[in-house]
């Protein structure tokens, strides 16, 4: 029976919580460690990080001027990997446990109501064994954090460095999966940041229009391909697609919006009038059955 899959935006981590972000590029990853390290510390949590970086480099420490003092008083752990994770220079999972389980201990001692852990692991898939290692380590991992306690964990990877196999198998030791806090979320429809545009779930009907075309007025993208994902969309008015069509300038000149995962329908009703006629919009990955 496979294992029921529930995503999280990071505001919502909660105690308990053994969260797998995986992320494509450094952007990506900052929209979510960086509020869950700047929101840990805001709150009064310790903040663990297996990281090789100074403080004031660490992510969202960067605007803070209160680093380094966040680190003298432990309330922000930086562990290095190479004294943290490492035994005569390979990878060790038993150490690095005992590593942060002692700074979890040390942490109820010094009052914290609440940890917060994250590492971002990808390195060890370069070292001989280390895909083992790692299912090893999280397997272990899991058990110290569990409902009731309180942990929150957030365990990265880097897609780039991780062959399809080998990530669809570390996620699955996550049934959680954290994602960035939504640009836009009213209950009825929510909009995500995605690596290359907008991922959209819900509803996105008239009513919302003013919102959708904000959050795509602020995507930065890199290029200039700007990715909308309708997978997660249980309705799409007609409105929308005429808003595509006609207000594609929030996007920017020589940009192409490209629509992933339409509903048939749309798709239908735009072959029909032909794709060429909309030459600022692509139709992209094909919507699952």
């Amino acid at each position: 029976m496979a294992t029921e899959i529930i995503e999280r935006p990071v505001g919502e981590i909660r105690p308990g919580d053994h969260a797998a972000f995986s992320f494509t590029t450094r952007e990506e990853q900052q929209q979510v460690i960086d509020p869950f390290i700047r929101d840990g510390l805001d709150a009064g949590h310790k903040v663990i990080c297996v990281s090789d970086v100074h403080p004031r480099h660490l992510l969202d420490m960067r605007a803070r001027t209160d680093a380094e003092d966040l680190a003298r008083t432990g309330q922000l752990c930086l562990l290095h990997r190479d004294t943290a994770c490492r035994t005569r220079g390979r990878f060790d999972p038993d150490r690095m446990l005992a590593v942060i389980g002692g700074e979890i201990a040390l942490a109820t001692d010094q009052g914290y109501d609440a940890v917060r852990v994250t590492a971002d692991m990808s390195w060890v898939l370069d070292e001989p064994g280390g895909y083992p290692l790692m299912l090893e380590c999280e397997a272990s991992f899991d058990e110290a954090i569990a409902p009731g306690t309180a942990i929150m964990a957030i365990c990265q990877l880097d897609e780039s460095r991780c062959p399809p196999d080998q990530l669809s198998a570390l996620s699955d030791t996550h049934p959680l999966r954290v994602t960035a806090n939504p640009e836009f979320d009213d209950g009825v429809l929510r909009i995500t940041r995605s690596p290359d545009g907008l991922r959209l779930t819900g509803e996105l009907d008239a009513a919302r229009h003013p919102a959708f075309l904000a959050a795509l007025t602020s995507v930065n993208a890199a290029n200039t391909d700007i990715h909308l994902d309708f997978a997660q969309v249980r309705f799409l008015d007609l409105g929308t697609l005429s808003l595509l069509i006609t207000r594609t300038a929030p996007v920017g000149p020589g940009r192409t919006l490209i629509l992933d995962n339409l509903p048939a329908d749309v798709v239908n009703l735009i072959q029909t009038l032909g794709w060429h006629h909309f030459p600022s919009i692509s139709h992209g990955r094909p919507k699952r059955p």
